[in-house]
């Protein structure tokens, strides 16, 4: 792949330097994101609260990740293979980092927390579970999650909490590049052929009522913010719609408005899921429960 070009104007600076690099789950060092862990040999416990707001943040990138891991030898062409190969292992981290550091207030590992909880336990938003779709279907979804995911790690650097703000320090970096892929793919399909510019514009449309869930305020997360510690998800909707309108203008396409626009109910956060969930959890799952306590 070619090195990430700059993000679109608008929103959160880019951080400088290429920051997707050579990822591989099996050499992820957890301890450089859980604080104390190389310090004092044991990383930071996790309060109630502050473990359920992780939680939150690590079902999002662990089902967005099993999401794209479903295009490998589906892609359009090799290079996006690669490339969505990647961006998936990037959120499997993020998913790792966070589910790790939810897991520390009740015990439970990551694997735990991805392997061992039914749909009424997880607490992803709706838009990380919407299916794959064609390939424009992906790739708007992928633009929606990327944006609003930069944002939120980039704001989420300041937290009080040093786990989660080394956490968001590494991978603020990643979603970068993943924001800029898809905003490439955005304006490649927008600007291609007749067929790719319609499914375009239809993505667009079959995706945006699930965006509004991504901003929702509630209880816990506004104490948390009050206190420093978490990001409060309205705060982000500026920025999120500057980028995006940035990249639809020059794409030259449009949301759905009046008519034709809704807005989905969401409810992901409580634990209520479109019926798109399910089967995706079976099938992720479904070796380690085959299998319990297996390793190879």
């Amino acid at each position: 792949m070619n090195d990430p070009k700059p993000g679109p104007p608008g929103g959160r600076a880019a951080p400088p330097e290429d920051a997707h690099g050579d990822v591989s789950v099996d050499r992820l060092a957890l301890a450089e994101e859980l604080t104390g862990a190389g310090v004092s040999g044991a990383g930071a416990t996790a309060s109630p609260e502050v473990a359920e707001y992780a939680l939150r943040l690590g079902d999002d990138a662990l089902i967005l990740a099993q999401q794209l891991g479903m295009w490998i030898a589906r892609a359009p062409e090799l290079e996006e293979d690669v490339a969505l190969g990647n961006i998936a292992l990037d959120l499997i981290g993020h998913a790792r980092s966070l589910l790790h550091y939810a897991g520390t207030a009740s015990g439970r590992s990551e694997d735990d927390l991805a392997y061992w909880r039914d749909e009424p336990e997880w607490r992803n938003a709706w838009l990380f579970e919407q299916p794959n779709g064609d390939f424009a279907h992906t790739i708007a979804r992928q633009l929606a999650a990327s944006v609003y995911l930069f944002e939120l790690y980039g704001a989420l650097m300041e937290s009080t909490d040093p786990t989660l703000a080394a956490i968001a320090a590494k991978a603020v970096k990643e979603v970068d590049y993943h924001r800029d892929h898809a905003t490439q793919w955005v304006l490649r399909l927008a600007g291609g052929t007749e067929e790719s510019r319609r499914r375009m514009a239809v993505a667009l449309n079959d995706t945006w009522p699930y965006v509004d869930e991504l901003f929702h305020d509630d209880e816990l997360v506004a104490r948390l913010s009050d206190a420093g510690t978490a990001v409060l998800p309205s705060s982000l909707r500026g920025p999120f719609q500057e980028i995006i309108s940035a990249v639809l203008v020059e794409a030259e396409l449009e949301l759905p408005t009046g008519r034709t626009a809704f807005t989905a109910s969401g409810g992901g956060r409580e634990g209520r899921h479109t019926e798109h969930l399910g089967p995706l959890l079976a099938e992720m799952q479904v070796l380690a429960r085959a299998h319990p306590g297996a390793s190879w």
